[in-house]
């Protein structure tokens, strides 16, 4: 008997990701429910070679399933996140709501995913496990392994992020805009501050008192909060008109020596990471390479001789799948892997 899964916001972008990769990775499932808005109940949905219909949210009832996973957005995940956990159901949460609760575990399991046993035994557990924002997850991914080796003290970091991690309305100004330009229609921007199209735009979500984004301030919490809170973290976030994938120029600087070879020899060991790094022309990787895949893609791997102790590295990684629908579905296998979690009957 396998494991019931519900997931809601199952008609978005990421929620059809997350149908998609438990077909692929063959998730231990008996049962997989799509959830949505009423506005949405009986759209019609792949999972694998089946066809599921989308129900209503407001009248599942989560006691008969073992998880809940959640991609609806913030205000949904406010609201529903602990009734859900309540009713039984462990609820892996892919919006922000979550993220900077002490009591939440922010988890991806190649770099902290320790982190599941300690809370499974505490008795005062809220049920909710965070998924990071998605920059956050490829670059903790990359650094994990280098901060074992040498301890990073610093990490500069600029992302370069696709209109997919703006929604299906991001997707949809983009090709609109990059159509229209070649009709000589006026791009009119709607869903981006500024045109997208053959454009770049330095700012992503909305801005703080000091200056910064909030996308640049969860890379920076978020980076502390899973991998060690020593770490100085600054980040420059951008919008850039490429559909799927989102792009990192990392600089870190390290408490100890090492060198690039080092570096690249401990990527390469490290769980989800490829390592293509061919100094010639064509010896990197770039989002297009990535749309589909698991792994989180280190290229560029170069020592950096302004600082002492100094990396230089590309990241590059699918923003849908280990940034959001994949990293979901890994949390929950390691739940199952360590025997943390038995099934409901149907």
């Amino acid at each position: 008997m396998g494991y019931r899964v519900a997931v809601v916001g199952a008609t978005g972008n990421v929620g059809r990701e997350v149908l998609n990769i438990l077909a692929e990775r063959k998730f231990p499932a008996d049962e997989v429910f799509a959830l949505a808005s009423s506005r949405s109940i009986g759209k019609e949905l792949s999972y694998g070679d089946k066809v599921l219909k989308a129900r209503d949210l407001q009248h599942f009832d989560f006691s008969t399933v073992d998880f809940a996973i959640m991609s609806a957005g913030g205000s949904i995940s406010r609201d529903w996140a602990p009734r859900i956990a309540a009713a039984g159901a462990i609820v892996i949460d892919n919006s922000s709501y979550w993220r900077y609760h002490a009591d939440v575990p922010l988890v991806v399991p190649e770099v902290n995913g320790h982190v599941l046993e300690r809370w499974l035994a505490d008795p005062k557990r809220m049920g909710i496990i965070a998924n990071p924002n998605c920059s956050t997850a490829q670059l903790v991914v990359a650094l994990k392994p280098l901060h074992d080796l040498a301890k990073i003290k610093r990490v500069v970091v600029s992302t370069y992020q696709s209109v997919s991690g703006a929604g299906k309305e991001g997707v949809d100004e983009l090709w609109n805009q990059t159509k229209g330009i070649f009709v000589n229609d006026s791009p009119t921007p709607q869903k981006f501050s500024k045109q997208i199209a053959f454009n770049v735009i330095p700012h992503i979500d909305v801005f703080m008192e000091d200056g910064y984004t909030k996308e640049e301030w969860k890379v920076l919490a978020e980076t502390k909060k899973i991998l060690d809170p020593k770490i100085k973290v600054t980040c420059t976030a951008v919008r850039v008109p490429v559909f799927v994938g989102h792009s990192e120029a990392v600089n870190i600087e390290f408490e100890n020596p090492i060198s690039a070879d080092e570096a690249r020899d401990a990527l390469r060991e490290a769980d989800g990471i490829a390592v293509l790094d061919k100094r010639e022309a064509g010896g990197y990787a770039t989002p297009v390479e990535t749309v589909g895949d698991y792994d989180t893609y280190v290229s560029r791997i170069r020592e950096d001789n302004t600082v002492e102790n100094g990396l230089a590295l590309w990241v590059v990684s699918d923003n849908l799948r280990k940034g959001a629908a994949l990293n979901t579905i890994q949390i929950a296998e390691t739940l199952i892997e360590k025997g943390f979690v038995s099934r409901k009957a149907a």
